[in-house]
């Protein structure tokens, strides 16, 4: 009865961190590019209480005697499922329709990707440059910070659906900067770790981040000016799981009450 009372525990600790990671999904619902999350479980190890043999009658037992001793949370899974596009009145608000993701640099020299395309433009030394809501550079396509002419009007900048920034000459038409935008992607994207502000960095499970620019193999992206990418949360699918997840801490709850309630009956049984 004790290993009931450790099984069921780890159970309500399971359940306890998939409700966790279902409030953060909820939490996050209109997050611009945020990627919902979902909770993966594994058995404990199985104790066996009687190895593959025969009876007493010498008839052969084909399966040994295992009971399991808990559960516990072996991951969390990020969904990178294409989020709902969302329009915007900012003219340097970007959504991906695709696998790619933008690149910015992050203060500690690192550079991080992000599905969030919300942008802005801020006057620097060197001109106006392209950068997230936290004032991180976004990248071009060779990885260097994406920086206009100061002398530009920022609201006739222009993207193309490749990610090419244009401006209008003399004759009012739109031409070519020169630059593009930089769009990179993963073999494995849940493999990425997470950061805040939807931010994630590479590691050795994602994979080296692929340059569409340059890998003529990959599925382009395309970028859709005016808009951002909303949160891939689906609000009544949380809702079912928080339910279940609910109902699962209960149960094990109710197991340690049930195992305390013989243990208690077992003690009595000399009086």
């Amino acid at each position: 009865m004790v290993r009931s009372l450790w099984s069921a525990a780890t159970g309500m600790l399971a359940q306890q961190t998939a409700v966790d990671t279902i409030s953060n999904n909820i939490a996050n619902v209109n997050t611009a590019g945020f990627k919902t999350s979902q909770n993966e479980f594994k058995s404990l190890l199985y104790q066996e209480l009687q190895t593959k043999t025969t009876t007493a009658n010498g008839d052969t037992k084909p399966i040994d005697s295992q009971v399991g001793l808990g559960v516990r949370s072996s991951s969390i899974t990020t969904i990178f499922r294409q989020g709902a596009f969302l329009e915007s009145s900012n003219n340097f608000a970007f959504a991906i329709n695709g696998d790619g993701f933008f690149a910015v640099n992050t203060p500690d020299g690192k550079t991080a990707y992000t599905r969030n395309g919300n942008f802005n433009v801020s006057l620097g030394t060197k001109g106006l440059e392209l950068t997230d809501a936290d004032g991180n550079p976004v990248l071009d396509t060779t990885g260097k910070p994406i920086i206009f002419d100061k002398d530009m009007t920022a609201s006739k900048i222009t993207v193309t659906a490749d990610g090419e920034f244009c401006y209008p000459d003399e004759t009012g038409n739109a031409k070519s900067l020169g630059m593009k935008i930089g769009l990179w992607q993963f073999n494995n994207p849940a493999g990425l770790e997470k950061r805040d502000s939807s931010l994630y960095l590479e590691n050795a499970a994602s994979g080296t981040p692929l340059n569409e620019a340059t890998n003529n193999g990959l599925k382009k992206s395309t970028i859709a000016q005016g808009y951002i990418e909303g949160s891939n949360v689906q609000l009544a699918d949380e809702m079912v799981n928080l339910i279940v997840a609910q109902r699962a801490y209960e149960a094990n709850s109710r197991a340690i009450t049930t195992t305390d309630t013989m243990m208690g009956q077992a003690n009595q049984l000399k009086q």
